[in-house]
């Protein structure tokens, strides 16, 4: 079932220990396959280097175990929650990669201050509200998603692919478990690019908007020019 999406899956979770953005099996990579309502994640606390493509498993948006004998990513509802609300992704990540999870633990947003992060992030990285208590206690990994989903409540999840859990760490996503990699690579090298900026320049002012829009507009925007033409 959903050969080809496992497979896609498979290589996505593989490619974060490629890019550094995991330790141990701290992260994990999920794709949906819209027209028949199912996910296909990482098994939970699965090593990397031991996962074949056959070990993904399959959920449906209920979280209903569809195919596969392993338990899924403890972070499945999370997932679940950020493909329900936001229905033009087909891609979700979650890592603890060490800059943006500083952010995350110390309240703090990503801010835009140069062009690398406009290229990819319409203004700065949000953070969401610490959880409350009983939102904890009683289905923690689903309401993670729905603070994340709060949070989005004025914002466009194509054009702001990442987000920052309060105390936590990120979740990314994409049109592909692929680009969701990608956008969670992207998201690391922003952070790290902000820790440093702030260091050498605390009083350093956020990237101006026009050249913020410019920069964003240029590659994803209706008359985007950047790369080949398809």
């Amino acid at each position: 079932m959903l050969t080809d999406l496992k497979e896609k899956v498979w290589k996505a979770n593989l490619d974060l220990v490629k890019y550094d953005l995991v330790t141990l099996t701290w992260g994990n990579v999920s794709g949906i396959n819209r027209e028949k309502g199912l996910v296909a994640i990482k098994p939970s606390g699965m090593s990397y280097e031991a996962m074949k493509p056959e070990d993904i498993v399959i959920v449906d948006l209920s979280g209903k175990v569809v195919e596969g004998k392993l338990q899924p990513s403890s972070d499945t509802p999370t997932h679940l929650e950020l493909y329900k609300a936001f229905r033009e992704i087909s891609g979700v990540t979650h890592t603890h990669s060490e800059f943006a999870a500083m952010f995350a633990q110390a309240y703090r947003e990503i801010p835009c201050l140069g062009t690398t992060h406009a290229d990819l992030f319409k203004g700065d990285i949000p953070l969401t509200r610490m959880m409350k208590k009983e939102e904890v206690e009683n289905d923690y990994e689903k309401n993670t998603g729905k603070v994340i989903i709060e949070r989005f409540a004025r914002l466009n999840p194509l054009e702001m692919p990442a987000v920052l859990v309060a105390g936590h760490s990120s979740f990314s996503w994409g049109k592909s478990p692929d680009e969701a990699v990608k956008n969670s690579l992207i998201l690391e090298k922003v952070a790290k690019m902000a820790l440093g900026t702030l260091c050498l320049n605390p009083e350093c002012d956020n990237f101006p908007d026009y050249l913020l829009n410019k920069h964003y507009q240029r590659k994803h925007g209706p008359k985007a020019y950047y790369g080949q033409k398809k």
